[in-house]
């Protein structure tokens, strides 16, 4: 016959007299826990207090809300390099990573679009020429880390505002074509009075080659006697950023 403590036994190791075992509520996955922490770092601390895979886990957090996504950010930083060059990858480059759904994608790509419009921001209606870092900085984050070559013309007014920007080629990983008097005939008709011109080099060296610099003049040729002044000609790289008159070079 079974006594009051054992009764005590049987209700402590199954949660009820009579044997039927307790259910216990399920542990919360563990990667909850993580996300709210990180996400109080990120509040506290900023972007520059996460390394680019955390900061690219916060990305993820909407798109995948029931996964760890800590493999997927590292799978991504480890495939493109760094939270940077993931935003600018190619969309069906990015959809080759395991694990990269439509909606990461987009998602990313909108961070992208949202970042070059911050930058974009901050040249806008300003003076560019004592505005130039803010200048380098829209560049860099708008071509730095293209997989492609591409070349970009930022039109100016008589008061070195910005009238237009546009991209007036893209070509291969090397290399774009350029014609300077369709640049000529793109600044009157904006009826500019200044150009910037930008390209990017993927292989991440900003430094200009030979064709970059007779490309440059040939473009200051054709619209000196047209009164267009070519202001700078900024080559984007991975590694920085190199200016052709900062080099002396035009």
């Amino acid at each position: 016959m079974a006594s009051a403590s054992d009764d005590r036994e049987a209700g402590g190791l199954f949660g009820e007299r009579g044997g039927t075992p307790s259910t216990a509520a399920p542990e919360a996955p563990h990667y909850l826990g993580h996300r709210d922490r990180l996400r109080e770092r990120f509040a506290k601390h900023g972007a520059d207090a996460l390394p680019d895979y955390e900061l690219l886990e916060l990305a993820l957090f909407r798109a995948i809300p029931r996964r760890d996504v800590k493999p997927l950010a590292k799978a991504l930083i480890r495939r493109f390099g760094s939270f940077a060059e993931v935003l600018s990858a190619e969309p069906a480059r990015l959809a080759e990573v395991e694990g990269v759904s439509a909606g990461v994608v987009a998602d990313l790509k909108l961070m992208e679009a949202a970042g070059r419009r911050l930058a974009r921001g901050a040249i806008a209606q300003r003076e560019l020429l004592s505005s130039w870092s803010a200048v380098l900085e829209y560049l860099r984050a708008t071509m730095a880390f293209s997989a492609r070559e591409e070349f970009r013309i930022l039109f100016l007014d008589r008061r070195n505002h910005l009238i237009a920007d546009e991209v007036q080629g893209r070509g291969t990983v090397d290399h774009t074509p350029v014609y300077p008097r369709e640049v000529a005939r793109r600044s009157l008709e904006l009826s500019a009075t200044a150009i910037i011109l930008a390209h990017n080099h993927p292989s991440g060296d900003p430094a200009p080659s030979a064709a970059d610099v007779t490309m440059t003049r040939a473009v200051v040729a054709v619209l000196d006697p047209l009164r267009i002044a070519v202001h700078d000609h900024v080559i984007l790289g991975r590694n920085g950023h190199a200016s052709l008159k900062g080099l002396k070079l035009i």
